[in-house]
């Protein structure tokens, strides 16, 4: 099969790739821009895993063809928190109330969590659950889960205004 040229931006970088017409969204992270926090779980979109940001929506990227990301914004776990290794409030939130365990489902979690506190400045518990209700966790059970990130509402705004990327 013959390549396409996607041009996108990850994590705030501009990236011009060649994939395969096939090839998805979550392979083309992991694999070729080595952005490997997102993981695979399960592989058909039922779990959350994977789930990123492309343009402001928390998306399930086995379920998305890379080709279909040209001039698409995308963000995944690695494009949070600041350069110099400091922690974005919803990761320090998630470590503060033992919202995880194994970890494996942490980066699809808060990406799902971000996307969500982005648009709803003052959340309920219903709400956070309901945004969060795509992403599986074995380990932990979701009580830690919507506590971390009920946390991380109340000041969320304040720290994404106040942080800066370089």
């Amino acid at each position: 099969m013959n390549k396409i040229n996607v041009n996108m931006i990850v994590n705030g970088e501009v990236v011009s790739i060649l994939v395969e017409p096939n090839a998805r969204l979550l392979d083309t992270l992991r694999d070729n821009l080595e952005l490997t926090g997102t993981k695979e779980g399960c592989g058909v979109g039922e779990c959350g895993a994977c789930t990123v940001i492309v343009d402001g929506e928390a998306v399930n990227s086995c379920m998305i063809l890379a080709a279909s990301m040209e001039g698409k914004v995308i963000e995944t776990i690695e494009g949070l928190g600041g350069d110099n290794g400091e922690l974005h409030i919803l990761q320090e939130k998630f470590i503060e109330h033992s919202a995880l365990q194994c970890g494996f489902c942490t980066p699809g979690l808060v990406m799902s969590a971000k996307a969500f506190l982005d648009v709803n400045d003052k959340p309920t518990r219903e709400e956070i659950k309901t945004a969060i209700s795509g992403n599986l966790c074995r380990c932990t059970g979701y009580s830690q889960i919507v506590d971390a990130i009920e946390d991380a509402a109340k000041d969320y705004y304040v720290y994404d205004v106040c942080r800066v990327k370089k």
